[in-house]
This record gives structure tokens, sequence and C-alpha cells, in this order.
């Protein structure tokens, strides 16, 4: 039993699908941190949409408050994504460790003679038989 479980935890195609379903949703939540900061900078007020260095730092809003932009979750969000692909990196280096120590190594078979010197070898045969 050991040996089928070991035998599907390690196969390559599980792995990848399971390294690709982490790195997507850690990917995800950083594409979602940067469209929210993105949706924050941008006001739909009077008309005009402003977007620029100095407008995203600080603006004043309608009311008079004054509001600024949290890179906060979105550095998070790359800080998260950087940590889950180094431990998906060490767990992928485990892995090919372990395949390499459990599959044993494939015994070449005889390379297969070639004609010519199949054909010499008969021709030193039978001059040996002729002496």
């Amino acid at each position: 039993m050991f040996k089928e479980f070991r035998d599907f935890i390690l196969k390559g195609n599980m792995l990848d699908l399971a390294i690709g379903v982490i790195i997507g949703a850690a990917f995800g939540k950083v594409v979602t941190a940067f469209t929210e900061l993105l949706l924050s900078a941008i006001t739909f007020g009077t008309g005009s949409t402003q977007v620029g260095a100095v407008e995203v730092a600080k603006r004043t809003a309608e009311d008079g408050t004054v509001k600024s932009i949290d890179l906060g979750p979105f550095i998070n969000s790359i800080i998260s994504l950087l940590i889950v692909g180094f431990a998906l990196f060490l767990v992928v280096k485990a892995y090919n460790t372990a395949k390499k120590r459990f599959d044993k190594p494939a015994e070449a078979a005889p390379a297969a003679v070639p004609a010519d010197v199949k054909l010499l070898e008969e021709i030193r045969d039978l001059l040996k038989a002729k002496s």
C-alpha cells in the first residue's frame, strides 16, 4: 500500500497541477490587490478622471477629506507570492531528490552491433576457420 501511495504522490502530472493551482491562487491575490489599488486611484466625479503621480499620492475628495492610497495589501500580496513561490521551489527540489532516490536507473540495453562490424566479425571467423 505504501508503494502505491508513493507512486501516486510522485507522479509528475499531479505535482504540476498542484503547483499550478497554488501559484495561481497566490498570483490571483496579487492581481486583486493591484486592481483594488488602481480603482482606488481613479475618481469618477465631475466628469474627469484623475490619475497621476501627484493625485495618486494624496488628493482631496469632494467633501474636503484627504484620501491616500494604501499600498500595504498590494505589497503584502507580492511578498506572499514570493514566499509561496520559494516554498514550492523547495517542494519541487525535494520531489526531484526523492524521485532520483526511488527510481532505479534503467539498465542500458546492449547496443545493437552495426552491420559493417557484424560483417567484419563473420569474415574474421571464416578466416580463423580456414587456418
